[in-house]
């Protein structure tokens, strides 16, 4: 968890300690547990609210994950252009500052939200929440969120996603699923992005890395392409056609899925549930 830089406090929780917030008021002697332990709950509950949100309009929704400059962004526009009017996709952008990434969707025609989290290195529900109000989902059938670039933080705030996609750049090294264990064991598709450098990379090797991720008990697919090339495009493309039905079937029968682990890194299944006794904002 994010308890050593601070960051559980941010722009979209920050309400909760304020003022008259829910968690100012905490007794004495426990105040930074409980806090810590209070905001993580009130994250998981609006994870779960934006979640239900999602099914109940039939919406896929993936957190893409990764340190800054793995390709998060280009690897969007060229699945926007591959995927034309077949999956109608819109996008949730996270940033510290600027909206360059979301103008950068919005010019292939595709709705953008932008989030600018300040000093905070990651999403959390409460800022994904406010974003939806301004997506018409019932237009939308895959809702990509690209978090901030960050192989750390964003792996333990639960959005509220179905699936968590890491991407892992040949230009950083092999070796980062050993490093960054969260980050990968919370993936449901590791993707090794920007494989046309490999023929100039050759310190860099796609099976050591996907190695590195078994390591850690994860039997998560792993894929390698480039967007800027186009290998391996064909795959990933495939992959989404393939959650895309089966959120739909998922959804028909009253079901959601939750993403690989959750913060405490336990383990996570598929839950049941009706979604017609739940009301949303």
């Amino acid at each position: 968890m994010c308890d050593t830089c601070g960051c559980n406090i941010t722009d979209g929780n920050r309400h909760l300690i304020e003022g008259d917030g829910k968690l100012a008021q905490t007794e004495s002697g426990r105040e930074a547990i409980s806090v810590l332990q209070g905001l993580l709950s009130e994250n998981d509950h609006a994870a779960a609210h934006n979640r239900e949100h999602f099914d109940r309009h039939g919406v896929l929704t993936l957190n893409l994950m990764s340190s800054p400059g793995s390709g998060k962004t280009r690897l969007l526009e060229e699945t926007i252009g591959a995927l034309g009017g077949e999956l109608r996709i819109a996008v949730v952008e996270g940033d510290l500052e600027t909206e360059n990434d979301a103008q950068r969707i919005r010019d292939k025609g595709v709705e953008a939200v932008q989030i600018t989290t300040g000093t905070a290195c990651h999403l959390d529900a409460h800022m994904v929440h406010k974003a939806l109000h301004q997506l018409e989902l019932d237009e939308v059938d895959i809702l990509f969120i690209e978090n901030v670039g960050n192989l750390v933080c964003p792996a333990s705030f639960d959005l509220g996603q179905h699936r968590n996609i890491t991407l892992l750049s040949v230009t950083e090294g092999d070796d980062k699923p050993a490093k960054y264990p969260v980050m990968f064991r919370a993936a449901d598709l590791m993707l090794v992005s920007k494989s046309d450098l490999l023929a100039v990379l050759d310190d860099f090797s796609p099976d050591k890395a996907e190695r590195h991720l078994r390591e850690l008990a994860s039997s998560a697919p792993v894929q390698t392409l480039s967007a800027r090339s186009g290998e391996g495009m064909q795959a990933w493309l495939d992959w989404l056609r393939a959650e895309h039905a089966a959120a739909a079937e998922r959804i028909a029968r009253g079901e959601t899925v939750r993403p690989a682990i959750q913060p405490d890194g336990q383990l996570l299944h598929t839950h049941s549930h009706d979604h017609g006794h739940h009301s949303h904002d």
